[in-house]
């Protein structure tokens, strides 16, 4: 059964937002996010070790659900979608991309920073938003002014989320989760300090 993209916000108060180099890493990482209680995982196809990370991690970790963030084209869709990823995640609204989701039957949180695309978001029949980039396009009063003229829209804000203000961004009523990448340090990522990266992960995961 396919997860609803609501189903997988809900699963924890912070969805990982990684970017892997080694492919090598994608295991022990995985594995310490999920241990510390974080169960949804975003892997940005930023990097080659994408692809080749969300395919060991989906047939390794059968406790995480990993998902492809930075997915921009259907070209990006197909490829993360045939690596195994379970839902994807798009940096911007697109409506192609958003439609090609729902024919393929896989879960999409599509991105948006403005009032006119969440508009166009909720016209097309997508209510589950990734709010992008969060700090840099007025953060937690653009998501209390996003409250009222779109009370049925629930967001997950991401960029420039971190332990400073995550609380309130959790506080609103609108947002089901935010994305992150402060749980998974590079200089722990790098040095192999999955302990860190677990307790970092424990904390995310008692904010709600």
């Amino acid at each position: 059964m396919t997860l609803s993209i609501s189903d997988l916000m809900s699963r924890a108060p912070v969805v990982p937002v990684l970017t892997i180099d080694r492919v090598e890493d994608a295991l022990p990482l995985g594995a310490a996010l999920v241990k510390g209680g974080l169960p949804v995982l975003e892997i940005t196809l930023r990097t080659a070790a994408a692809l080749p990370a969300i395919s060991a991690m989906t047939a390794a970790l059968p406790d995480a659900i990993i998902g492809a963030g930075t997915v921009t084209s259907f070209a990006d869709l197909k490829t993360a979608q045939d690596a195994g990823a379970a839902f994807i995640v798009s940096p911007g609204w697109s409506q192609e991309l958003s439609e090609a989701a729902l024919q393929r039957d896989i879960p999409i949180l599509p991105g948006v920073a403005t009032a006119s695309e969440v508009m166009a978001a909720a016209a097309a029949g997508f209510d589950r938003l990734k709010f992008f980039p969060a700090e840099a396009m007025g953060g937690v009063a653009t998501l209390k002014a996003f409250a009222g003229p779109f009370a049925k829209v629930k967001f997950c804000p991401t960029g420039g989320v971190s332990p400073a203000n995550v609380a309130s961004y959790l506080a609103l009523a609108n947002v089901i989760c935010v994305g992150g990448s402060w749980v998974a340090p590079q200089a722990a990522i790098d040095n192999g300090d999955w302990v860190q990266i677990e307790k970092l992960a424990a904390a995310a995961t008692s904010l709600r």
